[in-house]
């Protein structure tokens, strides 16, 4: 409640706030107005790579400030020039230009279909299934969630949605070292009987972020770009999340060996917070008139100072060997747990992109006990996500990347104690 006004600030809000109000952050800790402290383990939205107030990022930015906050991208400025030279040298060798005109990952999503439209002057877009394209009109209208389309009938057409690489619980009934790769073979299928037969792109997060830490078969997305190339479809990898270190790597595309022909990055772009996106791309697909694709906040200069420190330091050999180390340390720990509770029925994933996937007894999915296990861990200060915005049954935890081994054990040493917790109280474990 307001002191004077007697008002809770909470009636301001369009949307539902939490009672935690935060007021500092450090790392990977956070502090709310009572002085309790947290441990991040989402980076804030995914984003804080660096986590909270990186000393490097913090002194970029206040030396930015007293030369230039913002200029337009009709200009060049050191910063914007800079980001753009650190991501063609650390990108894949194919992907040669970046357009920096967009501020968030969706519409950098966006900006990606549709300079693969432009280009090949087709229309469907390729997604899979749980696949998180964005939240924009146009962006929902591709995610591979009917939930998030549903409200919105005037979404944009040409979505063809397609079985994922989602092994556990495989659409195909399927055993990864005998499937042959099928939910790839089988989107001719799709193409064929669901599309309008005008494909543009196909559009993939290397390991899903929102639709629950699905992390793809060895061999599955080396398939996918041979099919992609063979029928002229252009290849869209969204690493909004799986970018920037996240997987050990500096994009996930090196970690499975893969170049698309176009990147897209957002989240981490920036290290601490700031908004910035890139589009990454092949040279054949220069071409789209700037503006047909470009917003106000596009290109942000004061942003761009962030992104340049923080690529200078997350490029790093040992910084990327500690997200590997400290991402072994908790999955080691997470997989020996689910050996002793029935109801961790999958943890999964790579580097410091982790997901426990949460199963009733008789082995159907339980967004019920994922919902009890995120609130345990946040009643022990750990801050985590239960996939699907909330409605899924995977606990999501992306701590930043500056995560210490001390620090990943006492992750694991909580997620222990939350565990027991819901063990203990559930009456159908």
């Amino acid at each position: 409640m307001h002191p004077v006004t007697g008002v809770d600030p909470k009636d301001d809000a369009y949307y539902e706030l939490g009672d935690v109000r935060l007021v500092r952050g450090e790392g990977v800790r956070m502090w709310d107005s009572d002085g309790r402290e947290y441990l991040d383990c989402v980076s804030g939205t995914f984003n804080l790579v660096l986590g909270h107030n990186h000393p490097a990022v913090v002194a970029a930015l206040k030396g930015q400030v007293d030369d230039l906050v913002f200029a337009s991208s009709s200009f060049q400025t050191d910063p914007t020039n800079r980001v753009m030279r650190q991501l063609v040298e650390l990108t894949p060798p194919n992907l040669t230009r970046v357009n920096l005109r967009s501020s968030g990952g969706s519409t950098a999503n966006e900006g990606a279909i549709k300079i693969a439209q432009w280009h090949t002057g087709r229309r469907d877009v390729i997604v899979p299934f749980r696949g998180h394209v964005g939240q924009t009109v146009a962006a929902a209208g591709w995610n591979g969630s009917a939930r998030i389309r549903a409200p919105f009938q005037q979404h944009m057409p040409g979505a063809l949605h397609v079985p994922d690489p989602y092994c556990h619980r495989c659409f195909y009934k399927q055993e990864p070292d005998s499937c042959g790769k099928l939910c790839v073979d089988r989107i001719d299928d799709f193409i064929t009987y669901a599309s309008t037969g005008s494909v543009a792109a196909m559009i993939i997060e290397p390991i899903s972020g929102v639709g629950g830490n699905v992390v793809p078969p060895p061999g599955y997305l080396q398939r996918l770009k041979e099919f992609c190339v063979e029928r002229e479809i252009v290849l869209i990898f969204d690493e909004n999340q799986t970018g920037l270190g996240r997987t050990g790597s500096l994009f996930a595309a090196d970690h499975f060996g893969v170049a698309p022909n176009m990147i897209t990055v957002s989240k981490g772009l920036t290290g601490s917070g700031l908004p910035l996106a890139a589009i990454i791309t092949e040279e054949e697909l220069v071409g789209m008139p700037r503006n047909l694709h470009g917003f106000t906040y596009g290109s942000h200069t004061l942003s761009a100072a962030a992104a340049v420190v923080t690529l200078d330091i997350v490029k790093r050999p040992e910084f990327l060997a500690n997200v590997r180390a400290t991402g072994k340390v908790i999955l080691d720990r997470l997989t020996a747990l689910k050996e002793r509770f029935d109801f961790l029925d999958d943890v999964r994933g790579v580097g410091l992109m982790l997901g426990v996937e949460l199963a009733e007894p008789d082995g159907s999915k339980s967004p019920r006990l994922a919902t009890a296990l995120s609130k345990a861990l946040g009643d022990l200060g750990v801050i985590t996500r239960v996939s699907e915005h909330g409605l899924g049954n995977v606990i999501e935890l992306r701590p930043p990347l500056i995560l210490t081994p001390a620090d990943a054990h006492l992750i694991a040493d909580r997620f222990a104690e939350a565990v027991e917790t819901v063990w203990t109280s559930s009456p159908s474990r």
